[in-house]
C-alpha cells in the first residue's frame, strides 16, 4: 500500500510538472509556420518557428527584429516581416536603398534586392514600418500600411523544422543610426585636420 501511494505521488508530481511546462510554453512561446517566399533566403516557405511572446514585455521592438503579426488585409493570415522603421522616424527608399531620417542603412541580410522607390514618410507614433527580406515579391509596408505595437504577436526566436534550417531566427542588430549621425560631423572634422 505504501509503494502504491508513493507511485501515485510520483505520478502526480510528473503530471504537475508537465502541466507547468505546458502552461509556460503556451504563455511565452508560439508556434508559427512561414507561409510564402517573402523572407527568403533567410526564412524559407514551410519553416517552422518558435516565436517569443514575451520579448517585448520589458523592451520595445528594435530595427532588424523579425516579427509576427496579423495580416493587415484582414484575411486571417499571419505575416512575418523585418522591422525597418521605428515610431516617429522618416523612412524613404530610393532605387531600393532604404534611408532612415536621411541616413542610408546597410542591410547585409538582403540577397534579392529591389530597385523600387518609396516616398519619404513619417511613421506614426506606436507603429512600425516592416519589409520582407525578399524585396521583389514581398507584400509589406511599401503598400502604405504600418503595424501597430499592439498587433505584434512576438519576435521570431528559433527555427526548429526542417532540421537543416535549425537555428536561431535571423534577426539583425543594427548599429545605432542616431549615434552614427551625431558622430559624423566629428569624423569629417578629424579627416580634415589629418589632411592639413
Amino acid at each position: 500500500m505504501k509503494v502504491f501511494k508513493s507511485a501515485l505521488m510520483e505520478l502526480a508530481y510528473i503530471l504537475a510538472g508537465a502541466l507547468i511546462i505546458f502552461l509556460l510554453f503556451q504563455v511565452t512561446l508560439q508556434n508559427s509556420i512561414v507561409d510564402g517566399s517573402s523572407m527568403e533566403p533567410n526564412l524559407m516557405n514551410g519553416d517552422r518557428l518558435l516565436v517569443s511572446k514575451v520579448s517585448y514585455l520589458f523592451s520595445e521592438p528594435k530595427r532588424g527584429d523579425i516579427v509576427i503579426f496579423p495580416s493587415p488585409y484582414g484575411d486571417g493570415r499571419e505575416f512575418i516581416k523585418r522591422i525597418i522603421g521605428l515610431p516617429g522616424e522618416t523612412v524613404q527608399i530610393v532605387s531600393g536603398q532604404v534611408s532612415i531620417d536621411r541616413t542610408p542603412i546597410d542591410e547585409p541580410y538582403l540577397v534579392n534586392k529591389d530597385t523600387r522607390s518609396y516616398p519619404a514618410t513619417v511613421i506614426p507614433d506606436g507603429e512600425y514600418f516592416v519589409l520582407g527580406d525578399n524585396r521583389p515579391v514581398s507584400l509589406d509596408s511599401r503598400q502604405g500600411w504600418t503595424i501597430k505595437r499592439d498587433d505584434i504577436n512576438g519576435k521570431a526566436w528559433l527555427v526548429f523544422w526542417p532540421f537543416k534550417s535549425f537555428g536561431l531566427a535571423p534577426n539583425h542588430k543594427f548599429a545605432d543610426i542616431a549615434a552614427g549621425a551625431l558622430l559624423l560631423p566629428i569624423f569629417i572634422l578629424r579627416r580634415q585636420e589629418n589632411s592639413n
